[in-house]
């Protein structure tokens, strides 16, 4: 039997991680009350009383003259931590660049986090419509976007089917467009081209293709993603988008696998 003060405490953690994500996805801009109650769907009062317990903690700051929120001094610092150990991501800016530069549209890299996936990188192409529905920072379930619908056709079915078992409240309750059958017929899909397509699942116009990226043991580590409209991604243009997608993710791959190497030999 669960115990009712444990609940209410890693509710309380869930909902304050929430939203340092939405004051995160905001970056440079800082977010303000209204856009993080309406993001949140929590009410006012709550999203208050949370924001104040994650100024207190340093991990969020409030301007003074524009009362928008922004990430705090303790972020930065626990930042820099992490990134001793994630190091290895910065290695996908050049993928990310080189993608873009190739297609000249938008171009990703997401990581998986357990039952989600969150954007590291982000590089616009030189086509004037650009995808504007992927943040850096921003985090989804995965199975939402062609990135997380690749991430999950990479994954062993038992392990995949355990992720959407987990994620079917949160699909209903903000992303009602993506029904069970329909992920269910997309990782099919993936799983038999070796590629994943979103066509305007979301937003209409906004189609997406992305590739399964893996580590060095085989685990599925993430995914590089183009963002384009619709007319950018069409049946003919493919092909050519996934070539480019196809031999970044092999790049990045070989050279997570050398750094590993390295690693284990020091």
């Amino acid at each position: 039997m669960k115990n009712p003060a444990e609940s209410t405490g890693s509710q309380a953690i869930d909902r304050a991680t929430r939203l340092l994500g939405l004051v995160a996805e905001a970056q440079g801009a800082g977010a303000s009350l209204a856009q993080i109650v309406s993001q949140s769907r929590l009410n006012q009062a709550t999203v208050r009383r949370l924001l104040v317990a994650l100024i207190r903690a340093g991990l969020v700051e409030q301007e003074e003259g524009s009362r928008l929120y922004f990430l705090g001094v303790s972020a930065y610092v626990f930042g820099v931590i992490a990134a001793e150990r994630f190091g290895r991501y910065p290695m996908a800016d050049a993928a990310v660049r080189r993608l873009a530069d190739g297609s000249g549209d938008t171009a990703f890299f997401s990581l998986r986090q357990g039952m989600n996936s969150i954007c590291l990188r982000r590089v616009d192409g030189v086509h004037p419509f650009r995808s504007h529905v992927l943040n850096v920072g921003q985090q989804h379930p995965l199975g939402v976007a062609a990135h997380g619908i690749a991430i999950l056709a990479a994954l062993p079915p038992q392990e995949a089917d355990a992720i959407i078992a987990g994620n079917l409240e949160i699909y209903r309750d903000h992303y009602p467009m993506l029904t069970e059958p329909l992920l269910r017929d997309l990782i099919a899909e993936t799983r038999r081209r070796g590629w994943a397509i979103n066509r305007g699942i979301f937003h209409s116009a906004a189609w997406a293709i992305s590739v399964a990226v893996r580590g060095m043991q085989g685990e599925v580590l993430g995914a590089l993603s183009i963002g384009a409209m619709e007319n950018r991604l069409g049946e003919g243009r493919q092909p050519q988008i996934v070539k480019l997608l196809q031999a970044e993710a092999r790049k990045l791959e070989a050279a997570f696998a050398t750094m590993g190497a390295t690693a284990l030999r020091g």
